[in-house]
Formats: structure tokens, sequence, C-alpha cells
């Protein structure tokens, strides 16, 4: 059957992905557990990558997107090679979350969850991150800059540009 799907949905799927898969398939929770290791994999949800899912699962793919769009964490385009996400819980938004977005977006001449042209870089406005005390707090891959101002942005883009 796997052969057959990946010949519909022009999409291949790694052994761990369809492991993961025939794991979660008759769970409680499962589409959401499916989907999340779906975007480990892929960085985002391809729409091909949500049709073989549903056929493997024999769901509608309405369901499918039901649950990518009703979930923020889900994401539907493939994000930048380094995806900026810029905390707008309270905290963050209080000390200065929103300068700090305006100001990525006038540097890097994108909005929110846009790439850039090189596709170097996107930005995501996200909610509390769990770094309150550090606000305002913004995470670029596994790093996190804390007690941020917007005249730290371009040295700290600088040290994700490719040369």
């Amino acid at each position: 059957m796997a052969t057959d799907v990946k010949k519909e949905t022009g999409i291949e799927f790694s052994q761990d992905l369809l492991d993961h898969i025939e794991q979660w398939r008759e769970k409680p929770g499962n589409l959401i557990m499916i989907l999340h290791r779906v975007q480990q994999e892929f960085g985002y949800i391809p729409r091909e990558a949500a049709k073989k899912v549903a056929k493997l699962l024999n769901v509608p793919l309405a369901k499918i997107y039901g649950v990518i769009t009703f979930y923020h964490y889900f994401k539907l385009t493939k994000p930048g090679k380094y995806n900026i996400q810029v905390c707008m819980g309270t905290a963050c938004y209080l000390k200065g979350g929103e300068d700090i977005l305006e100001e990525l977006e006038k540097i890097l001449g994108i909005g929110v969850n846009q790439v850039t042209d090189d596709g170097q870089f996107s930005i995501e406005a996200v909610r509390c991150v769990g770094a309150c005390g550090l606000a305002p707090v913004t995470i670029v891959g596994e790093d996190v800059f804390g007690k941020l101002t917007k005249d730290r942005l371009p040295e700290i883009l600088s040290k994700f540009q490719d040369k």
C-alpha cells in the first residue's frame, strides 16, 4: 500500500516516519502525533504529505487540514533556513516584543510568516516561550536571545547569514 500511496502523492516518507504512523495508527490522538512527526521530518507539512497521511489513515483530507489549521504549531509553508521566532507573550509584548518584530520585518524586508527571497530567514510571532525573565525574547533555531533590543538585531542576524 505504501508504494501505491507514493505514486499517488509524489512524496516519500522515511521508514522512521512510516513506522511512527503504524505505531500511532489506532491510538487516540493519533493525528496530532503523526502530524508532529511529519513536520519534524519536513520542517512543515507539504500538501503532498497531508494527502499521504490522509490516504494511509483512511481519513478525509479536510480532517487533516482541520487539525493543521487549528493549531498554530503546524506550518503549511516551508520556513526559512533560520526561522526567527519572536515571543509575543505578555511579558515580551510589554517589554518591546512588537518593536523587535517590526524591526526584523524592516531589516529583512518580509512580514510575519514570510520567507526572504534567498530562503535564509523567516519570521514567526509566537506565544509565550517560557522565558519571561529574559523579555523580550527571540529564538533563532536553538539559540535564545533575551533582553533584546532593536540595535542588537543586525549583529544577531549576521551570525546566521550564509557567507
